[in-house]
């Protein structure tokens, strides 16, 4: 729990979902009046296989958006955080991945081992672990043992962490973020963020979520 984030410091939430999901029925404007009522300086809009409904959040409120998609892979998914186009669903991991690379973005791999998504095996995600910049240790959807699983892996592997509330409705939005320093951009941020405190909210879900 906490009271709020030190005036220093910038309230972000990493995962996130809208009406350009087909899973959300969020729009753009109640997303943004609902950050604004919870106190969110920033938000990753990481709407299923696409990045539109971002590219257009960041024209609609630029200072709060980091532009993203979770895009599933023909193993598991992975999120692009400041991407700059979408890129398409099905690819392999290695291509998905570097794709978002050459984009000058981070890769963000959510809900790593929760087994009612499209999720990855220890194993194939270590092989990919160069590739991987942070690792989704909390999700509040994420089945019993796959938040700890993401963690210890984590943990071994020395990777930045973040949690996030993998919202997809208004009322979830909240559940949980990450309190860091403010950043200039996708290094910045990662440094940044390996810094940070994640606060959880609410420990009582156990829906799923894709």
């Amino acid at each position: 729990m906490s009271d709020g984030p030190h005036p220093s410091f910038l309230k972000v939430d990493l995962h996130l979902h809208s009406e350009y999901s087909p899973d959300s029925s969020t729009s753009l404007e109640s997303l943004i009046a609902r950050c604004r009522e919870l106190g969110l300086d920033r938000i990753a809009l990481t709407d299923h296989n696409t990045a539109e409904g971002a590219l257009r959040l960041a024209s609609l409120a630029p200072e709060l958006t980091i532009v993203a998609e979770e895009v599933r892979t023909i193993e598991g998914e992975v999120v692009g955080l400041f991407i700059t186009e979408s890129i398409a669903a099905r690819l392999s991991p290695e291509e998905t991945m570097d794709l978002i690379h050459e984009m000058g973005g981070l890769t963000y791999v959510v809900h790593p081992f929760d087994r009612y998504r499209a999720s990855w095996s220890p194993q194939r995600l270590a092989e990919l672990a160069s590739r991987v910049d942070i690792v989704e240790v909390y999700n509040p959807w994420a089945t019993a043992g796959a938040n700890q699983a993401a963690a210890d892996f984590a943990r071994d592997l020395d990777k930045v962490t973040a949690a996030g509330s993998d919202a997809h409705g208004p009322s979830e939005l909240g559940q949980s973020w990450m309190e860091m320093e403010p950043f200039t951009g996708p290094g910045d941020f990662l440094e940044k963020l390996r810094r940070a405190r994640a606060v959880i909210t609410d420990l009582s879900g156990s829906g799923r979520r894709a």
